[in-house]
């Protein structure tokens, strides 16, 4: 009977070792798929004028404003978003559990963490772009501070989903150690759980700023693009989905590849930051065994 029970659970381990080495493969195969498809066609255009040259030159030119306007607005989103989403999910992890709050804010949470980007970008260029229209007389409408708010409402529900989950996986020991000794909730918190939680909260970050990366349709309603060069956040703002967006549409063959060569530096940029996100995870988790 021993020997049964063992012959159908090693058969069993199989199956799923098999499954589960098929998933990866099938999902490496796609991977591998679009870097090359991405890498092929955009070969031609991956040049030093991409990164040196804007956009406003067209074929002639490059990717190089919309690169740092995508670095900023990136950086505006993540500045706004870190701090909040932090505080978010510290006190959604800690002092939430005795209140009724704490299950209604992580509901809604999920809910911005599946919303469509567009109606955030919408949601934005209801609350930001059209009042500053009217309070500027037209002289501020769409501008890089409008499009990082978008991001930031993307990226918001990552970190806190993240920051919420880490702490919680803190032992409750350690908390009851540090209370038995007289230790302050306050300093618990800031010098002890988030320091053991730091690498997963700092992986949360990282994932969220890969998620806004490739992000085209808020920018569509809050920074709305530029063709030249700017580092003013109360400007219209370039980024680098935009201009891919804007250039697939494009019927001239070098505008094409351009885009191409654009969503392949994209592309190996989340890529980039997703390996880097595993790799600050895997080195610097705290084992609590």
């Amino acid at each position: 009977m021993s020997a049964s029970l063992y012959t159908t659970r090693r058969i069993k381990n199989i199956v799923a070792m098999a499954f589960s080495i098929l998933a990866t493969a099938v999902g490496l195969l796609f991977l591998a798929w679009i870097l090359w498809e991405t890498l092929s066609q955009g070969i031609a255009g991956l040049k030093p004028q991409l990164f040196t040259k804007i956009t406003a030159y067209r074929e002639e030119g490059g990717l190089a404003n919309a690169m740092v306007g995508s670095l900023i607005l990136n950086v505006l989103g993540i500045l706004i978003a870190t701090p909040i989403g932090v505080a978010a999910g510290t006190w959604l992890a800690e002092y939430s559990l005795r209140s009724r709050l704490g299950p209604t804010i992580r509901f809604l949470n999920d809910i911005l963490l599946s919303a469509p980007s567009i109606v955030l970008g919408l949601f934005v260029y209801t609350v930001i772009v059209l009042p500053s229209k009217w309070l500027t007389n037209g002289d501020v409408t769409f501008s890089g501070i409008a499009g990082g708010i978008a991001l930031a409402l993307i990226a918001l529900p990552v970190i806190v989903r993240t920051t919420d989950e880490m702490l919680r996986l803190v032992p409750g020991t350690l908390r009851e150690a540090a209370l038995s000794l007289g230790v302050p909730q306050w300093k618990l918190t800031m010098q002890i759980l988030i320091r053991a939680a730091r690498s997963g909260i700092v992986t949360g970050v990282l994932l969220a700023l890969a998620r806004i990366s490739g992000e085209t349709a808020p920018l569509l309603f809050t920074a709305f693009g530029n063709n030249f060069m700017t580092f003013n956040p109360i400007d219209k703002m370039p980024s680098l989905p935009q201009v891919i967006y804007e250039y697939t549409k494009d019927p001239s063959p070098d505008i094409n590849t351009l885009a191409w060569a654009g969503a392949f530096v994209l592309t190996m940029f989340v890529l980039a930051l997703s390996l880097i996100a595993r790799f600050v995870f895997s080195r610097s988790k705290v084992s609590h065994d």
